[in-house]
C-alpha cells in the first residue's frame, strides 16, 4: 500500500494527516441503496482490508441512517486508534421532526420504512450529528469531517464555524468538503481551513479536470475520489442486461444502459492485456489508472467482502509507466456514453 499526506508539506497550513491510497469506501457496506448487505461479511471486509494496508475508511451517516458507521465502528474495535483514519460526513437528514434545508429524494430506511431526504447543515444539526457519529463509530474524534452535499439554505460560513468549533472542542482533527465547486471551496476557505473535496472521479466522469482540479492543486487541497470505478461499471464483469437485485439504485442510472455498457466493456477488452501483462484485473488497472491523474489524492472504493477489499487493496501493487498511462488515456478518450 502507499500513503499520501491530505495537502502537502509546502502548505501554509500543513497536515499531518496521511491516507491510504486506496480508501475504504463504506456506503455499500450499509446497503442502502445497494440492495442490501450483510453485516457480518462488511465488518470483516474492512478488518481484512486494514490488515492488507488499507488505514483509512470513509463512511457517513446517511448510508443505512447510521448503519454504516456503526459497521465501521464495531471493524476498528480492538485496532488502536492512532492507526487508522476515519472519514465522514454531515449534512443529510432523515431524522428531522420537520422539513428543513434542501428536499434531496425520498427512500427507505433498512427497514422498509418510506423517509424523506434533506441536505441541511445549520450549525446545531451539525454539532448534533456529530456527536452521534462519535457514539455510532465508538471513537472521541473523527479525523476528518465533511460536509456531504452543498445546501442553499444555510450559509456556507455558518456550517463552517460550526466544524471549527468541533475542531477547538478536539472532537474533529481536519475538515473537508464533498461535491463542492471551485466557488463553493473559496467561500468556505474564508471561514475554515479546508483539507480536501471528496468529489466523483472516473475514467467516465472527469468533469473536475476544468475547474476543481486545478484550484484543488493551485491550493494544496486534496482530492478524494469517489466512486472511482463508476459503482462497478469499471470492472469489466458488467455486461448488457446485468440484472440488478431490488433496492440497488444503479438500474435507475444512464450509465448502466445496455448500450453503455456495450461500450464501457470494448473499452475495457482494449486495456484488458495490459491488465494481463501486470498480471492484475481490468478493475485494478483502472483504480491505478485513477490515483495516477494530475491532483488526485486517493480513490475511496467500496467493498461488500473481503475478496473485493483485497483486490482494491492490491491495485497499488501495479506499477504503470508514462507510456502505459497514456496508452490507457488515449484508448479511454475514444469512449463516448450516451445519455
Amino acid at each position: 500500500m502507499q500513503y499520501r499526506k491530505i495537502n502537502l508539506s509546502s502548505s501554509a497550513n500543513p497536515t499531518d494527516l496521511t491516507l491510504s491510497v486506496i480508501t475504504f469506501g463504506a456506503w455499500a457496506a450499509g446497503g442502502w441503496m445497494w440492495g442490501g448487505t450483510e453485516r457480518s461479511e462488511a465488518v470483516q471486509a474492512i478488518r481484512d482490508s486494514y490488515d492488507a494496508g488499507v488505514t483509512s475508511i470513509d463512511t457517513a451517516p446517511i448510508y443505512g441512517q447510521g448503519l454504516s458507521e456503526e459497521i465501521v465502528g464495531e471493524a476498528i474495535r480492538g485496532i488502536p486508534r492512532d492507526k487508522v483514519q476515519i472519514l465522514t460526513k454531515f449534512g443529510m437528514r432523515w431524522d428531522l421532526d420537520q422539513a428543513q434545508g434542501d428536499f434531496a429524494f425520498h427512500s427507505q430506511d433498512p427497514n422498509g420504512k418510506d423517509i424523506d431526504i434533506y441536505r441541511y447543515a445549520g450549525k446545531e444539526s451539525i454539532i448534533k450529528e456529530c456527536e452521534d457519529s462519535l457514539r455510532r463509530l465508538g471513537t472521541d474524534y473523527i479525523d476528518l469531517y465533511q460536509i456531504h452535499w452543498p445546501e442553499s439554505t444555510t450559509p456556507i460560513s455558518e456550517s463552517m464555524e460550526a466544524v471549527v468549533r468541533l475542531i477547538e472542542q478536539g472532537k474533529v482533527r481536519y475538515a473537508g468538503v464533498c461535491n463542492y465547486t471551485a466557488d463553493q471551496m473559496r467561500e468556505a476557505a474564508k471561514t475554515i481551513n479546508l483539507v480536501s473535496n471528496q468529489i466523483p472521479y472516473s475514467m467516465v466522469k472527469r468533469g473536475i479536470e476544468e475547474e476543481t482540479v486545478p484550484y484543488c492543486v493551485e491550493h494544496e487541497k486534496a482530492i478524494l475520489a469517489y466512486s472511482p470505478l463508476e459503482r462497478g461499471l469499471l470492472t469489466g464483469k458488467m455486461k448488457p442486461g446485468h440484472p440488478f437485485a431490488p433496492g440497488d439504485h444503479r438500474a435507475g442510472l444512464h450509465f448502466f444502459k445496455d448500450e453503455n455498457l456495450s461500450r464501457v466493456d470494448n473499452f475495457l477488452e482494449k486495456i484488458r492485456p495490459l491488465a494481463e501483462e501486470k498480471a492484475a484485473s481490468v478493475s485494478q488497472l483502472v483504480l491505478r489508472w485513477t490515483v495516477e491523474q494530475p491532483g488526485i489524492t486517493i480513490a475511496l472504493v467500496g467493498a461488500r467482502n473481503s475478496r473485493q477489499a483485497l483486490q482494491n487493496a492490491a491495485a497499488m501493487d501495479i506499477s504503470l509507466g508514462q507510456e502505459e498511462l497514456a496508452f490507457i488515456t488515449t484508448e479511454l478518450d475514444k469512449l463516448e456514453l450516451v445519455k
